[in-house]
This record gives structure tokens, sequence and C-alpha cells, in this order.
């Protein structure tokens, strides 16, 4: 058995555990990234740090095992100060939005991204279902809107905007006709979050989400039928974030009330890789190489996986060298893309 302190308070406990284990049962928070029960422990993204005032060392508790005689500081100023400035660090080079400049300067807050995608699935009734419930009690504010979504969207920076205002149109029309009742409902602006910005973008990184649109987009203007919606809706870049609501590194840095840094770090150019063979997607920039997808995959030995290339500050996820992005993860996708901890691994469409 451990005798120890953990925030002034005795705890005698069983050899083996780690700092973090006593502490959740404790009923103490403490936030993790690069932590997983079913996985061994690697420490990476510092944010999990305690201090020990015995020794005065800050430990990372998701792997320090208990010592007896410890006196583990979870909770004061000084160890909360390094969890902000770990969680400033990890942003520093998360070249990423969590939202597209769409959705952020639409008055309603209308999830345009996710209208795209349901119309480019020609999923015609899950887009109706999103209008109604994105409808406020005044109706649809696109009518008098004069195209504040269509100005933010980068396609425009390639050729034209995306057609989003005549879609929104077109889908609110429809739920008219088919006498669809509206969910009227206060939408959560997506800047009272947090939100994350990509910097600047370097030469020839703005082409890289026009991977996921169609090779033959045939532009159209005016959307007078759902074949006019989802041929048009292929020409979104899809330059959100498909985790924008399930992803840790937002959720903690809200935690943490931490603004996006101003600078970034351009450890890692915008890149998107798609598996033709699975549809996973896979964006480097918005990696905090936490390293769960390696050590999920670390053990299987009929298929390549995700690893570790290159050394030091410049190190990142990637494909093993002598393989081809198409030919990684055959088995093992759904399970990489639930267990990171941000939007970096996703699903193509």
């Amino acid at each position: 058995m451990v005798k120890l302190k953990i925030n002034n308070a005795d705890y005698e406990v069983q050899d083996g555990l780690t700092i973090l284990d006593i502490a959740r049962s404790a009923g103490i928070y403490i936030p993790t990234l690069c932590h997983n029960e079913k996985l061994p422990h690697y420490s990476s993204c510092m944010v999990c740090m305690v201090k020990d005032q015995r020794t005065g060392n800050f430990l990372p508790s998701c792997s320090a095992l208990l010592q007896d005689g410890m006196d583990i500081d979870c909770s004061s100023e000084e160890v909360i100060s390094l969890r902000r400035k770990a969680i400033e660090l990890l942003l520093s080079e998360h070249r990423a939005e969590c939202e597209a400049p769409c959705k952020v300067v639409c008055p309603g807050g209308y999830n345009i991204p996710l209208m795209n995608r349901l119309l480019g699935a020609k999923n015609f009734e899950g887009a109706l279902k999103l209008s109604s419930t994105q409808l406020q009690s005044s109706g649809l504010l696109c009518t008098d809107c004069p195209g504040y979504c269509e100005n933010a969207c980068r396609r425009k920076k390639v050729d034209i905007p995306v057609s989003i205002r005549n879609m929104q149109i077109f889908i609110s029309q429809q739920i008219k006709q088919e006498n669809i009742a509206v969910n009227q409902h206060n939408i959560e602006k997506s800047s009272k979050r947090f939100t994350s910005h990509i910097g600047r973008l370097e030469e020839g990184e703005l082409k890289e989400w026009l991977k996921e649109c169609s090779d033959e987009v045939k532009r159209i203007r005016e959307i007078s039928d759902p074949e006019s919606a989802a041929r048009e809706s292929e020409s979104c870049m899809h330059c959100d974030c498909r985790a924008a609501d399930n992803c840790r590194l937002r959720d903690i840095a809200d935690d943490f009330s931490i603004k996006d840094p101003r600078g970034k770090l351009v450890n890692s150019p915008i890149q998107k890789k798609i598996n033709i063979n699975t549809g996973l997607i896979f964006e480097n920039a918005k990696c905090i190489k936490c390293g769960l997808c390696v050590r999920l995959c670390e053990d299987s030995k009929d298929e390549p996986s995700l690893c570790f290339i290159n050394r030091g500050f410049v190190s990142i996820i990637s494909e093993p060298l002598t393989e081809d992005f198409n030919n990684i993860l055959k088995s093992k996708t759904k399970e990489v893309i639930a267990i990171c901890p941000t939007g970096a691994l996703s699903m193509f469409k």
C-alpha cells in the first residue's frame, strides 16, 4: 500500500496506480488529451501536469506512478498556469478552424457545412430536417441577408463562391410546400465557444481543400430542384472541422477560457490525405501528435498503420515512408477516428 497526500487530503491506496487514477477516483478533475485507459501510458500533451510539493517536481499525472510520501498538488494556480501553457503550445501549431468561415459570419448561425454534406450525399430528408430546426420564429434570415456566407466562402478565391444563400432558400421553400413542422429554438452561435484559426495560408494550401470536391463540378447559381442543390453542394471545399462538436482540445480550451494564439507555428502544412479504399481523411495540421492512433495499432502486423516520422520538433504522424496512404488501416479506420482527440482523423463525407 502507498500513503500520500492529494490536495492536502490523506490517501492510502494500492501500489501500481498512477496519480491520475487516484485523482479521478477522488473526484478531482485533471484534463487529458493523450491518455486512454486501454492503451499503454505515453506522456506527450502535458495538460495533465501536477506538482509534487515534497520534491518541487512537476509530473504528468497520466503516467507518473504513486510513491509513498508524495504530496500532490492538482489544483493550485501554479499547476493551472502550467496546464494553460501546455494547451497554448498545442494550439500554436494547430492550424485548423473549428467552424467554417461561412458559418461563423452567418447571422442565424446556420450549420452550412452540414447542410452541404447532406445535400452532397443526396440526403434531402436530412437537409429538410436540419433546416426546420434552424429556422427562427421570424422565418429564414437568408431572404433579406446580403450573403455574408458567400462573401466569406473560400471557394471564391478559386473561382466563385458556393451558392449557399440560394440553397438555403430552396430548402426552406420545400419545408413550406411539404408542410413540415418547424422546430423553433435558439441557435448557439459558434463565437460563444473557443474557435481556432488557421493563420496565414501558405502558397498552394488553399487548393488542399479541393480534394474533397467533385472533379467535374458544374457550378449552378440558381437552385431550382434537389438535383441542382446536390450538384452545387459538391463544390463546397469542407474547410470546417468535422469534430467541431466532439473535440477534446476545443473542450479543454473552453474550460480554461483560452483564446487562440494569433501567430501559428507552421510545423505541418495544411494537407488533406484521403484514403480512397477506406474513406479515411487525415489532416496533419489538426494533429497534436498525441500518438493515440499509433499506439492503438502498434501491435497490428497484418496491415500498415500510422506512425511517427522525422525527429524532434518536426516529427509528425504519417503513413510509413515505404507505404502509400491508400494501403493503411484497412480494418481499423473507425477505431482511429474514434480515438483521435481532435478532427485530424475523420471519414470522407
